[in-house]
């Protein structure tokens, strides 16, 4: 569980950067991997804040990023 963890975390930086990210904005140890109603959410954070969330598809683990995220992700 903790390899798919890292490379979920892994991909959504790897994507967030692609996108014009700020690689400075990324605080890795703070980042996680949440399930929020059976379904897999990839969420990097900042220092003070959540910066991007990213659903993971069940079936083929693509990341999608999305711009509102459930109410529980702060």
């Amino acid at each position: 569980m903790h390899d798919r963890t890292d490379d979920l975390i892994r991909r959504a930086l790897a994507a967030y950067l692609r996108t014009g990210g700020d690689p400075d904005d990324v605080i890795r140890a703070r980042s996680t991997v949440e399930e929020i109603k059976e379904l897999s959410y990839v969420v990097l954070r900042s220092k003070s804040s959540v910066i991007a969330v990213y659903r993971v598809r069940t079936y083929d683990g693509v990341l999608r990023r999305m711009k509102r995220w459930p109410k529980t992700i702060t």
